[in-house]
């Protein structure tokens, strides 16, 4: 029972820094969460820690290439790429 109250409450917070989910939904997911992660064996738990570690880098990395890309392309707009060269 107090798994499913601190599965709920985290769940809120979490809903509550995320938009597209409201506060109520929040909850609900951090029980179901709570309920997931207690069946799941602990291979499965740490297969699921590594996809998504693996996951945020990629992401990371990507977000950090549009970045640069953009920088490069806005760094001076008077100047066209055959005027440069």
């Amino acid at each position: 029972m107090f798994g499913k109250i601190i599965g709920a409450f985290v769940g809120d917070k979490l809903a509550k820094q995320t938009s597209a989910v409201g506060g109520a939904g929040g909850a609900a997911l951090g029980v179901v969460a709570a309920t997931v992660l207690r069946r799941m064996s602990l291979p499965a738990m740490i297969a699921l820690g590594a996809g998504g570690y693996v996951a945020k880098r990629l992401i990371e990395k990507n977000e950090r290439e549009k970045a640069a890309k953009s920088a490069t392309t806005t760094a001076d707009p008077d100047i066209s790429p055959r005027q440069a060269a």
